[in-house]
């Protein structure tokens, strides 16, 4: 890829970050767009030129964590991105967050900073003296983040009152209550009335997200309110589609549908069956794969109702890891080689045996 370089005037050994970026920005970005997005910073008041592979190399990144980084913050419009007409990229704008505060500049006018093209040396070529097909980076006017669709109201106790007295509300907090398992407090209230008001979820929804939640083991409100948020902006509004949804991006149920040498998306039936074992049952899913592995070795059909025999027995036998199933293994084994065992399985032995008195027996026939 092409190597840019940032250039400015004066020089200095620090980095100014702005206030708006660390408020605003700072809290939803993860570890590599932070780094990535402070060396730009950085390289703004450096004279060197830089690549993305280098960006890649300095912070143990690949090239394509540092390309979903750069387009992360254009998304969030704190930058643009330039490309040529290979689509290789040339340019980057920054983006001024706050009036009279640029990230690069103290002055707070904007400052042009050329991207020099591959292969120019560190202060080789100054702003008056660069390749045309390169392109000049501008800090652009003030960026005004856009308002968030999703934010959650401080719902007054008004509110929370008019939403309790609808006429649907108490049968729903009544099954998010017995899904949760304690009575809910005005906070689980007021998200409840923020998934029908604000993401205009309907009661079938928040009943299946509540559910859905639940089911993996998080009864946290604050849990519930980010997979809604989720869900609705994935443009969910059916629990339908939040079962599909929630299909595509559990790995672990399609790892167990591939160790039984499926590679369609699961049945409702089989889903059944891996929430059965994954959920009532508990068990890791080391173990549901080694129940896995000898269904396959034992049959070709009704897969799913061979590996639930075996999971629902080792249930029983309070199998819990992995090297539970040694034991019971081990007790099997024991059980089919003990003298009883031998016996009931020899078919000479199932007939009721006979006991003779050959002594009397000759006497008998002498006498005869």
């Amino acid at each position: 890829m092409a190597r840019l370089a940032i250039y400015k005037d004066n020089y200095i050994e620090s980095t100014a970050v702005s206030n708006c970026f660390i408020d605003e920005y700072m809290k939803d970005a993860n570890d590599a767009q932070l780094k990535i997005y402070l060396y730009l910073l950085r390289m703004i008041h450096a004279n060197l030129s830089f690549s993305v592979s280098d960006i890649a190399d300095k912070f143990n990144h690949t090239e394509k964590d540092v390309l979903r980084a750069l387009r992360y913050w254009e998304k969030q419009k704190l930058l643009t991105l330039d490309y040529d007409g290979d689509k290789n990229l040339v340019g980057i704008h920054l983006c001024e967050l706050n009036p009279g505060e640029t990230t690069v500049s103290r002055t707070g006018e904007a400052t042009e900073f050329p991207l020099a093209p591959a292969g120019t040396a560190a202060g080789g070529k100054g702003p008056d003296n660069v390749d045309k097909s390169s392109v000049s980076a501008v800090v652009q006017p003030p960026c005004e983040p856009e308002p968030d669709p999703y934010v959650k109201p401080s719902y007054s106790a008004d509110q929370l009152r008019s939403f309790k007295e609808q006429e649907n509300t108490a049968q729903l907090l009544f099954v998010a209550q017995v899904y949760v398992g304690r009575p809910l407090t005005a906070s689980d209230m007021k998200t409840i009335l923020y998934f029908s008001d604000v993401l205009r979820f309907s009661d079938d929804l928040i009943d299946y997200l509540i559910q859905y939640c639940v089911d993996r083991g998080k009864k946290d409100f604050r849990y519930m309110e980010k997979v809604a948020v989720s869900w609705a902006q994935q443009g969910i509004t059916t629990p339908k589609q939040a079962q599909k949804a929630a299909l595509k991006y559990d790995k672990s149920v399609y790892a167990i549908m591939n160790e039984l040498g499926k590679s369609s998306a699961p049945t409702s039936k089989e889903l059944e069956y891996i929430n059965r074992w994954t959920g009532e049952y508990g068990f890791s899913q080391d173990v549901i794969f080694e129940a896995c592995e000898r269904t396959v070795l034992a049959v070709d059909k009704h897969r799913f109702e061979y590996a639930e025999s075996i999971l629902s027995s080792w249930r029983r036998e309070n199998v819990h890891h992995k090297a539970d199933i040694k034991r019971v293994d081990e007790q099997h084994q024991k059980q089919k080689t003990s003298p009883r065992s031998v016996a009931a399985g020899n078919k000479f032995n199932q007939f009721k045996q006979n006991t003779y008195n050959f002594e009397e027996l000759e006497k008998e026939l002498i006498s005869n």
